[in-house]
């Protein structure tokens, strides 16, 4: 099968002026980019930075840590840039030394790279294979999700991950057409349940294909994990700054937060009264229209922890 040609791809980073302003605080400090994607937040906070501060790109996904060393090369030793996921974030900060941050940020968003590339599998306006793995080494797939996994174990993700209302109904259609004849594509998928579920603004395939990528790179399991480490590493005065792009990953770290402020180790930065949240301006969202479900997140760390 020949995969469709994707459109040439541009990635516009999402609320970058206001992670900008609330998450740097020293110009001289270490800052950890956690999802380093294409670099765009990682290189705007280099040229904020004085010549002596530093950052640390971590990425699962090969194929975007390429491009972001080969964007970010003039910076020499200012940035480094590694293969990791953030459920190891605090092995790869050790082994480095790279500590006491004076700021961590996570951009949760899948980016317009894996997103506009028809044989990464996550998008269905392209056929692609069923794939949808960040980072290449992963054995799950998209495609033996919804070939081999049971029809309760397929509508348990889709309500879970992509709060599917007719999750058991695409579930079992699912099972239903495998059975004579497996899913091999992503326009292949997204065709049936085009043909199950009402249109209401977004195309009816959405909330599968959000479920069937959180399932297959474990996204919510290893994000608490994260949050953990990246505070641990902060210096008092320190910032983490986090971008989601759907309720359950805000959910997860608007409670890991508030888990935070409880225990004394630190307090919300920026934003309303709605635990610190900044939104995207409407210019932005006009203008970038991937924006528009992006909430950020701030916390300061005021007490000092095992790497201050």
């Amino acid at each position: 099968m020949i995969l469709a040609e994707a459109p040439r791809f541009t990635h516009e980073s999402v609320l970058l002026s206001e992670v900008l302003d609330l998450l740097i605080t020293e110009r001289q400090g270490l800052y950890l980019d956690a999802t380093l994607g294409l670099g765009g937040h990682a290189q705007a906070v280099l040229k904020r930075l004085a010549p002596t501060g530093k950052v640390l790109g971590i990425d699962a996904d090969p194929e975007a840590l390429s491009a972001a060393r080969l964007r970010l090369q003039g910076e020499g030793d200012r940035f480094h840039a590694i293969l990791s996921n953030f459920r190891d974030l605090s092995s790869v900060l050790e082994r480095e030394q790279f500590y006491p941050l004076a700021g961590a940020m996570f951009d949760l968003g899948v980016s317009s790279l894996q997103l506009d590339k028809p044989e990464r599998g996550f998008s269905f306006r392209f056929e692609g294979p069923l794939d949808m793995r960040l980072g290449p080494n992963s054995k799950l797939t998209a495609e033996t999700i919804v070939n081999r996994w049971p029809s309760e174990q397929i509508a348990l993700i889709l309500k879970e991950y992509g709060e599917e209302r007719d999750a058991d109904k695409i579930a079992r259609a699912i099972v239903s057409r495998r059975e004579k004849k497996l899913f091999s594509t992503t326009t292949d998928l997204a065709t049936l349940v085009e043909s199950l579920v009402p249109r209401a603004g977004n195309h009816p395939a959405t909330r599968t294909f959000q479920a069937l990528r959180i399932a297959v790179n474990q996204e919510l399991d290893v994000l608490p994990k994260g949050l953990e480490s990246a505070l641990s590493f902060l210096k008092p005065g320190g910032r983490l700054c986090v971008i989601t792009f759907h309720s359950l990953e805000d959910r997860i770290v608007k409670n890991a937060y508030t888990s935070f402020v409880a225990q004394g180790q630190c307090n919300w930065v920026g934003g309303n009264a709605d635990r610190g949240l900044v939104l995207p301006t409407t210019e932005e969202t006009q203008r970038n229209p991937r924006a528009r479900s992006a909430k950020l997140r701030v916390i300061e760390k005021y007490q000092g922890g095992p790497h201050s």
